[in-house]
């Protein structure tokens, strides 16, 4: 699933229609009791930051999203159960939080019973302008999937005779990379079953409000003096008491407030070479390890900084059981790359491999729990905490063999921030890039060159397996 934007997804004329939890729902939610199960400390992170960012008088989407094709022109009374029953498999989408205490700083969550979900539907009209469309998708998506209101997350379709495409986006809090790449095959599968007039047989997914318990009863187990805590407290103070962001000159004026950003996707490699890269890469772990070592050594050439500083996305779904549940399971671990020690490939790599195996441990543990025993807070300024360079290898995810006939998308929502985030995929017909940074001439310039230095990098391999 090629990562992008709303406006570059093939958005096409049709019949634009929206559903969204029922008046009933949303009533019915502002009724219920505290649920006792605590938001996971990066949601809790993520909301806060929403809140702070919203109060300095700046309003950042975060929302993530899909699109994908279904054949024809859709039964909308079958998908809308399609789609209320894949709600209904991921309790996260029926709970939220409220704001309460004397200071009315404290999260406490809430959660709809499933006998109380529904959908409205609404037939917005037709658009035979896309620009148009993808104006309306995305002003609403911005409103609608915000981490600071719920229900926080809206499904559309666009019909049309030879196909619908839905498009669906929701507020990072409930949601990961994983978590979206899987939505097309599960929704095809329930919305089949209810063409066919039958009950979709599939079980309820585990509840990522039960994971967020989990991992926050056992974050809450540690204290200061602990070697996660201790080791991040090291990494911090080696990043000058910041967390890193992506080492090249990135044009920021400190003076200024939030960039906008912008958005650098393409593919990087063929299928041949993308296997060719992870042939090479096998000895040392594989193509995740040589991304991050092509990065090392790309943005020491760049920036000249002696030391690649960076936070390395994890994720936490460490049991099966969590495999199939929509969530934001993702953890960070800090590594430190000398990359004057590392001066080719193959010893980049090797100080890679080492650093991971070192650091994966580290990305178990919340963050946010470790700041909050640090004393330290990074949330005021910008949405995102530190820059990351990702690597996912989606070609095991179901269905995943349909997405260039499905025209399948993950959405990133580019509006403002500091920090460069950047994702390369791995996918069925090759490497693909996307990545968000400042909007400046500057970054624009080192983006370009950081990308097409990577795809050299990929690109010699080949002549060496």
């Amino acid at each position: 699933m090629r990562m992008t934007d709303i406006q570059r997804c093939e958005v096409r004329p049709g019949r634009l229609v929206e559903w969204t939890f029922s008046p009933a729902s949303v009533a019915a939610a502002a009724d219920l009791p505290e649920d006792s199960r605590p938001p996971a400390y990066i949601q809790e992170s993520h909301i806060r930051t929403a809140r702070s960012v919203r109060d300095g008088g700046l309003f950042v989407p975060t929302w993530l999203g899909t699109a994908f094709d279904m054949p024809g022109r859709a039964d909308l009374d079958a998908l809308q159960e399609a789609l209320r029953d894949w709600t209904l498999r991921h309790e996260t989408l029926r709970s939220g939080f409220r704001w309460s205490g004397a200071a009315g700083d404290e999260m406490r969550r809430f959660t709809l019973d499933a006998d109380a979900v529904s959908l409205h539907r609404t037939v917005v009209g037709d658009f035979t302008d896309p620009d148009d469309l993808v104006r309306r998708l995305q002003d609403r998506f911005d409103v609608t999937a915000d981490a600071l209101r719920w229900p926080n997350f809206i499904y559309t379709a666009v019909v049309r005779d030879d196909s619908t495409s839905v498009y669906m986006a929701f507020d990072h809090s409930n949601v990961d990379a994983q978590s979206i790449h899987r939505i097309p095959a599960e929704l095809h599968e329930l919305y089949t079953a209810r063409l066919a007039g039958t009950s979709p047989q599939s079980a309820p997914a585990s509840s990522y409000v039960d994971f967020c318990e989990i991992e926050r009863t056992d974050a809450d187990r540690i204290d200061d003096r602990h070697e996660i805590v201790a080791r991040w407290r090291e990494f911090i103070r080696r990043c000058d008491g910041r967390l890193p962001n992506f080492p090249v000159d990135l044009g920021l004026d400190p003076e200024a407030g939030l960039p906008t950003q912008k958005l650098l996707r393409e593919e990087l490699t063929d299928p041949d070479t993308a296997a060719a890269f992870e042939a090479y890469c096998r000895p040392y772990g594989g193509s995740s390890v040589g991304v991050l070592a092509a990065t090392a050594l790309i943005v020491h050439d760049l920036g000249g900084h002696p030391v690649y500083r960076t936070v390395v996305p994890f994720h936490t779904r460490v049991k099966s059981r969590w495999t199939d549940s929509v969530g934001w399971y993702v953890g960070g671990a800090p590594i430190e790359i000398p990359v004057e020690q590392a001066y080719d490939l193959p010893s980049a790599l090797r100080t890679v491999r080492d650093a991971l195996h070192a650091a994966r441990h580290l990305a178990r543990m919340p963050l946010a729990r470790v700041l909050h025993l640090l004393g330290t807070d990074f949330r005021p300024t910008s949405p995102d905490l530190y820059s990351i360079v990702s690597y996912v290898d989606t070609r095991g995810i179901a269905g995943s063999g349909q997405w260039t006939e499905q025209k399948a998308y993950g959405l990133i929502r580019v509006s403002y921030g500091d920090q460069v985030c950047a994702w390369v995929t791995r996918l069925h017909e090759g490497l693909w890039f996307a990545g968000r940074y400042p909007d400046t001439d500057v970054a624009q310039k080192n983006m370009r060159l950081y990308v097409e230095r990577l795809r050299d990098v990929i690109a010699s391999t080949v002549r060496q397996t």
